[in-house]
């Protein structure tokens, strides 16, 4: 035995007793003959004899250590669970939180312990800091926001109430989030897959091994979504490999291009000039907007319910009579024409991929947001059949020559704001005068084009006259000699006429 074991035996002891880093009071001669510098001592001994006399036990030392840092951080961790489920109070620390120190303290802990029993280099230390600041920890690079720790607080919070059962929800979780980690590479569909079953087998487990009611488990795999879906919605929610932002924009001009639809062409029976069905109107529109800005899956169809109960009530006021399925899918599509709502077609694949299928396949929810897809689909092939226009007018209307014509202002109410009047009554009458240049112009080119053939054809005609005919000039004909005249040439004729007179 050499002079160092009893202080490493002494090293051991004071970790199994105290749980401290390896590296405290550690003797400066030890360091010396291990080949360690710091920072102002250079070793006199840095030699490979003296750096093997000493490591030939290294692997003895770690494979002790390494077993102690385990069992120590694994007691922790159970420790801290067990007095959460007991303490009534305020938590100190959230279970986010807990498995992010965790992992802190055990990372330091190995790095410490590798490099107090390797050689010291610097080229080999700074390798070995290279490969740590790269090597993948969701918990420690990620930083968390303050929703995620709310929402990790009301998680842990909501499994206390289910003890053992909690902890093994709990711990599946924390297992599902490393795995999907290191599965961000995939696509889009196949981590959309992982999560599916994820939620397929811990509800399955629930009911078959730990009894829980169907309504319960509906409440567990809510907060599931919810605590899940908050920490993956920056990686998942309109991935660059997907085209979902190409479809956003095209969705977004569409809509633009048909703001000139109007409630009648959609056959909408809401009528906005009721104050209490224009509010309803309002809010609807605002749900649908609100939308965008949630995370949860389960949260964007809560304000796609919200939305479709404002619209069945504005038709109920509108018609003194409940609303049906015909009458709701029509305001819907208003509702979605006069919104445009941000990122539209991210949040329904985002709620489609991600979803607890048992709330998309059931419920009122369902049913609102396959509506909510149908109107989409009927927005994108909108054409000027399904207006009941003439294809001419269609054109028209999606170029921005013209626009319909608005109310007449016999129509409006008595409370109605009067520049408001006067703007619609100036856009009408801009409307028509352009209808009629439209038509002067028209007419115009059509005359400028009459003129310039009929000039044509005369002159084609004149030309085929003068081919036809040429113009031949003869020399003028001798004069005759006057009947009464002496016709010196010629005797043979006769004598003038002599008047006679008769005796009666």
């Amino acid at each position: 035995m050499n002079e160092y074991d009893p202080w490493r035996r002494s090293l051991l002891k004071s970790k199994l007793s105290h749980g401290g880093i390896v590296s405290y009071h550690t003797p400066q001669t030890y360091l010396v003959c291990l080949g360690a510098s710091s920072k102002n001592f250079r070793s006199p001994c840095n030699s490979l004899s003296n750096n093997f006399r000493y490591k030939e036990n290294l692997e003895d030392v770690w494979l002790i250590l390494n077993p102690l840092l385990n069992c120590r951080l694994q007691r922790e961790e159970e420790e801290a669970f067990a007095s959460s489920q007991s303490s009534q109070g305020a938590q100190s620390l959230t279970f986010s939180k807990f498995e992010e120190k965790k992992t802190n303290e055990k990372t330091r802990k190995v790095t410490t312990v590798k490099k107090f029993f390797s050689a010291s280099s610097r080229v080999g230390s700074k390798k070995a800091e290279i490969q740590e600041a790269k090597a993948p920890s969701p918990s420690i690079n990620r930083q968390t926001s303050i929703e995620t720790d709310r929402v990790s607080k009301e998680f842990i919070d909501f499994l206390k109430t289910f003890h053992k059962t909690g902890q093994e929800i709990y711990k599946q979780t924390k297992m599902f989030l490393e795995a999907m980690h290191y599965k961000r590479d995939l696509s889009i569909e196949e981590q959309s897959e992982c999560t599916q079953d994820f939620y397929q087998n811990v509800a399955e487990r629930m009911q078959t091994r730990g009894k829980v009611p169907p309504e319960r488990v509906e409440k567990i795999m809510d907060q599931i979504e919810k605590y899940i879906m908050t920490r993956l919605y920056k990686y998942v929610f309109c991935p660059e490999t997907t085209d979902d932002e190409k479809k956003d924009l095209a969705i977004q001009k569409r809509i633009r291009a048909l703001h000139w639809v109007t409630p009648q062409m959609l056959c909408v029976p809401v009528n906005e000039e009721i104050s209490e069905v224009s509010d309803m109107v309002v809010k609807a529109i605002t749900d649908i907007i609100e939308m965008d800005s949630k995370r949860v899956p389960r949260d964007k169809l809560a304000c796609i319910t919200k939305c479709s109960k404002h619209i069945f009530n504005a038709i109920k006021i509108t018609k003194n009579e409940p609303a049906s399925a015909d009458d709701f899918l029509p305001t819907l599509i208003y509702i979605v024409l006069k919104g445009n709502p941000p990122r539209l077609q991210s949040n329904i694949q985002y709620i489609t991929r991600f979803c607890n299928p048992s709330r998309l396949m059931t419920g009122e929810d369902g049913y609102y947001f396959t509506n909510l897809c149908c109107a989409v689909a009927f927005i994108e092939k909108l054409d000027a059949q399904s207006l009941n226009l003439s294809q001419e007018d269609f054109d028209r209307y999606m170029s921005g020559q013209t626009s319909p014509r608005k109310q007449e202002s016999e129509n409006w109410s008595p409370d109605a704001c009067l520049g408001v009047k006067q703007m619609y009554k100036n856009l009408d009458l801009l409307s028509q005068l352009n209808e009629r240049q439209e038509r002067i112009m028209s007419e115009a080119k059509k005359l400028e084009k009459d003129l310039i053939e009929w000039t044509d054809g005369i002159a084609k005609e004149v030309q085929d006259i003068v081919e036809k005919y040429p113009l031949e000039i003869k020399p003028p004909n001798q004069s005759l000699a006057a009947i009464d005249s002496e016709n010196v040439e010629n005797d043979k004729l006769p004598p003038p006429l002599q008047p006679q007179v008769y005796a009666g």
